[in-house]
């Protein structure tokens, strides 16, 4: 089973901490939709024929284009690659373009996940990431939402300046109250080159606090598994049943094809992306060029990928999984046995509580040379 990802690079407008590929003009959609099309019929052997599980609308705001936009690039799809017939379909939409009839649309058109874009309840922080949403919209939003969709997925962002952990603990019980089946939470990063960032070097904004990021982390852990969620990777969290197919199938190592500017594919052997310009992605795609770079992945840079993505979900690592690299890995992991931050269970390797705070530096020093 394989994965989609399509990467609609267009935003209403520009959110404070967002390095996503993205352009505020939709001058050019309709040449970058044909040009979508044009990767996905150039595209179809990528996969060797394997059956599609999953596709997945990511941006940028895939809710603003029209349904018949989107029902273009469905069926182009499933003209070139076969379909699971359960396959999950998500479209990643933001608070302010839902509405009842959007919502009857996309279900008609085979859309059968959202994952909305919510980020905080607080009216606050959506001013202070500078969303293009308000609290009321998300609530509105997500009640008509539920009348017509299952499965459905919130983002909600932690740990920035401002939000206070008795906040932050308004927020979770807000959702909860929603009784959305999926939470994916975020600590607020600061990415270079973003306007957070340069908010920040000019002390026009607070920077973020660690120690205030772990003490919101602690309380999402202990409120969603005391309401029953289960955290199957370090930010994401479902009730049985409703984890994500799309996301596990990342971090299975399984293949995944992206369409769109700045999307990235991956075959098991190597991984590559497409350019992060739109004009320049158009204008390739009109001459029947594919504009991407291409890595080809050492056996032990696949290994390396196996452990980064692995490593932060509750299956852990495989050591199965790491064929001649296994002793090297289990010789590197001892420091972190001892310090409990890794546990060893049925022949995995798993992250404790108190590891999932440093799952990144554990991943880097587990890499195999």
């Amino acid at each position: 089973m394989a994965g989609i990802y399509i990467h609609i690079p267009f935003c209403k407008q520009a959110c404070s901490y967002c390095n996503f590929h993205f352009a505020t003009s939709l001058q050019h959609k309709q040449a970058l939709l044909q040009a979508l099309q044009q990767e996905i019929n150039l595209r179809v052997n990528y996969l060797s024929g394997e059956v599609v599980d999953t596709i997945y609308f990511g941006g940028g705001t895939p809710s603003l284009l029209s349904t018949e936009d989107l029902n273009d690039l469905l069926q182009a799809i499933r003209a070139f690659h076969p379909i699971n017939e359960l396959a999950e379909i998500t479209l990643e939409a933001n608070p302010d373009d839902i509405n009842e009839e959007q919502l009857k649309q996309w279900k008609l058109v085979g859309i059968n996940r959202l994952s909305i874009g919510v980020q905080s309840f607080r009216e606050a922080d959506l001013q202070w990431m500078h969303r293009a949403h308000n609290a009321q919209q998300s609530m509105e939003a997500l009640r008509l939402s539920k009348q017509h969709f299952d499965n459905i997925t919130i983002d909600l962002i932690y740990g920035m300046p401002g939000l206070s952990t008795e906040e932050w603990e308004k927020n979770i019980e807000t959702a909860l109250s929603l009784t959305i089946p999926h939470l994916s939470c975020y600590a607020l990063t600061v990415e270079p080159k973003t306007p957070l960032e340069k908010h920040i070097r000019t002390q026009k904004k607070s920077a973020v606090d660690p120690d205030q990021q772990a003490i919101h982390f602690l309380r999402l852990l202990d409120r969603l598994e005391q309401a029953g969620y289960r955290q199957y990777e370090i930010s994401n969290f479902a009730k049985p049943g409703f984890e994500s197919r799309h996301n596990q199938s990342y971090w299975q190592g399984k293949s995944y094809l992206g369409i769109g500017p700045s999307a990235h594919s991956y075959n098991g052997s190597s991984r590559q992306w497409n350019v992060a310009n739109n004009q320049q992605y158009i204008s390739a795609l009109e001459k029947g060029i594919i504009p991407f770079e291409l890595e080809i992945l050492t056996p032990a840079q696949q290994c390396n990928e196996y452990i980064m993505t692995a490593l932060r979900t509750d299956q852990g690592i495989q050591l199965a999984q790491l064929g001649q690299y296994e002793q090297e890995v289990l010789q590197a992991v001892n420091p972190y046995l001892k310090n409990e931050t890794v546990i060893s269970v049925e022949n995995r390797l798993v992250l404790t509580r108190e590891g999932k705070f440093l799952a990144d530096g554990i991943a880097a020093a587990l890499f195999v040379e």
